[in-house]
């Protein structure tokens, strides 16, 4: 059987045993440098990182927080180990591709809690059940793990691959579906590219991922090099991860607080589909229950990796340490040498 995430660690990870105590700011009215990498433009999925700076959260724990777009959606990763940002946004499965290829880096907590990628088809050609899809045309954006969601949605319901062509589109996944070149996308996200289907009346029928037999998975993770964790390192990123939890309150307070900051970083952004956006997200930017926002479930990604593994997406061994670590989120605080990150 494959060893993924040790019981004796999820138990830890799970139990958030040895509590530390609220980070402070700087205190001398002084604020650290820290750069975070966006996963792409700015948008309403940044909108709580938007709202925490511009309530002044970040200066108040004393890091002046320079939020950074990539030059390319491929790049977050690249910089953040060639040591160009703090953190970087990115998602779990390239995370997991990125350590398979041995980069030494950790998820220190999620932004988005569910998967937002989906399978999205439009009106009186709508897919409203995945039995559908046989000799239907899907675009996706030339991803190998969209490609490993489709044959695994096609798998669970009993649908012959080799019935439904695949087109890469690259991301031009919504043009390819108005334009009928495709009967169907996976890959857009039904909280960006549905809602903005919606608002313009074209009647999208969204089916997410989780409800289609792909393991369900953080979206969008917050990511560090393991080797910069030491204790200052460790100190920055717990305050930026606890302002940034207090920004996404702000958020759920006054969705408007975000959306402004979003609009001041990028006045080409639409007010209206930003905040229908940041509405829709909302829900997902928690964990449920009682766990702080960033809580990434560590048999979720247990689930999911070995999923990929079986998918045959991830080639290497798996790691002795884990992928994933709570340990930076509020109340969480575990001991380095369980976690991981040693």
């Amino acid at each position: 059987m494959t060893r993924l995430i040790p019981l004796l660690l999820l138990a830890v990870l799970l139990a958030g045993c040895a509590e530390k105590s609220e980070p402070a700011g700087a205190g001398s009215g002084d604020t650290e440098p820290f750069t975070v990498m966006l996963d792409y433009f700015p948008n309403a999925d940044h909108a709580g990182i938007y709202a925490a700076q511009a309530a002044g959260e970040y200066e108040k724990a004393g890091l002046d927080v320079k939020i950074q777009p990539p030059p390319d959606p491929s790049a977050p990763l690249k910089l953040l180990q060639a040591g160009r940002a703090d953190l970087a946004i990115s998602y779990e499965p390239e995370v997991l591709l990125a350590r398979d290829a041995g980069a030494d880096v950790v998820a220190v907590g999620a932004l988005v809690q569910k998967p937002l990628t989906s399978l999205m088809s439009l009106g009186d050609r709508a897919i409203t059940r995945p039995e559908q899809l046989r000799g239907m045309r899907v675009g996706t954006a030339g991803i190998p793990y969209q490609s490993a969601y489709l044959r695994t949605i096609l798998e669970q319901a009993g649908v012959d691959p080799g019935s439904v062509r695949e087109t890469n589109v690259g991301f031009n996944l919504t043009p390819a579906l108005l334009a009928k070149k495709v009967d169907a996308t996976l890959g857009s996200f039904w909280n960006y590219e549905g809602v903005d289907l919606q608002r313009r009346k074209r009647n999208p029928r969204i089916l997410r991922m989780e409800d289609l037999g792909v393991p369900t998975y953080n979206e969008l993770v917050f990511v560090a090099r393991r080797e910069s964790l030491d204790q200052d390192g460790a100190s920055r990123v717990r305050r930026f991860l606890h302002a940034t939890g207090r920004g996404h309150e702000q958020l759920k307070r006054e969705p408007r607080t975000g959306v402004d900051a979003l609009l001041e970083a990028d006045n080409g952004l639409d007010r209206g589909l930003q905040t229908a956006v940041v509405q829709a997200t909302l829900p997902v930017f928690f964990p449920k229950g009682d766990k702080p926002f960033g809580y990434q479930d560590p048999r979720e990604w247990e689930a999911y990796e070995r999923w990929m593994r079986d998918s045959g997406l991830l080639k290497q061994p798996p790691a002795d340490r884990a992928p994933l670590t709570n340990e930076f989120l509020p109340g969480q605080g575990l001991d380095p040498g369980v976690s991981g990150l040693d």
